[in-house]
């Protein structure tokens, strides 16, 4: 696929890794509707930040936890452009919480926003890129959807499940339609966690490092422009799953 010219929506972009992915896109030409949900101020200044690279931007507000207001997202999106040719599911809530002390409340937050939300925003862009020439797709998973860990076991299951959508994507969407995944490793720390044990767990890595959001927005490119990959997941993690 090449990528000027290109219409892509990035869900929960208004900064962390979304916000790289969303810029490393506008870098290759493509114009951009930024999602967020409360990161107003930040979403705006992410939009400003890639209109100043010379191509189209404009945010949207949706909480992917309720399916109405995926439709009324997707519905303002096609006001303002005619046509989606990338997706990229990026918006998804982590937060510690062992086995035995996860709630209904908990496993209902994190499954509606990574997983139904993933899953309900795949299927509003594959009706729109069905209708015009096609497109791509980016799912970002998490090495924890692979490689379960302890005291994070809602967040290990909504991502397998984000892997699985993948697969049953790519076949349901061929070939008008490719959806591939990231896995991406320790990329950024979660708010809550200790310096300490980040540095720690990124020496647990075979390249006794951690990464960037650079290093997940090269594999998104990556996966875009090569027209003869779907149904796989791209594991950036410096080799930690392996260890």
């Amino acid at each position: 696929m090449k990528l000027q010219g290109k219409v892509a929506l990035v869900t929960g972009s208004a900064h962390r890794v979304g916000k790289h992915l969303a810029l490393a896109l506008a870098k290759e030409g493509c114009d951009l509707a930024i999602h967020y949900h409360g990161s107003r101020e930040k979403a705006f200044a992410t939009v400003e930040e890639i209109q100043d690279l010379g191509v189209k931007a404009s945010a949207f507000q949706a909480n992917l936890s309720r399916h109405e207001d995926i439709l009324a997202l997707f519905q303002a999106i096609d006001q303002v452009y005619d046509h989606l040719d990338i997706l990229v599911n990026s918006a998804a809530i982590l937060f510690r919480k062992d086995l035995l002390e996860v709630d209904l409340q908990d496993w209902n937050q994190i499954m509606a926003l990574n997983l139904k939300g993933a899953f309900f925003c795949l299927q509003q862009a594959a009706i729109r890129m069905r209708s015009s020439n096609g497109g791509a797709m980016i799912n970002i998973s998490d090495i924890i959807g692979r490689r379960p860990w302890a005291h994070y076991p809602v967040h290990s299951i909504s991502k397998a499940g984000v892997e699985m959508l993948t697969k049953v994507a790519a076949i349901e969407l061929a070939p008008e339609i490719r959806v591939n995944a990231i896995a991406p490793g320790l990329i950024l720390p979660p708010e809550h966690m200790q310096p300490d044990r980040w540095d720690e767990l990124a020496d647990a890595s075979l390249l006794k490092r951690p990464g960037s959001p650079t290093d997940v927005a090269k594999a998104m490119i990556f996966l875009l422009k090569n027209d003869y990959i779907s149904g796989e997941t791209l594991v950036v993690d410096g080799g930690m799953q392996l260890l």
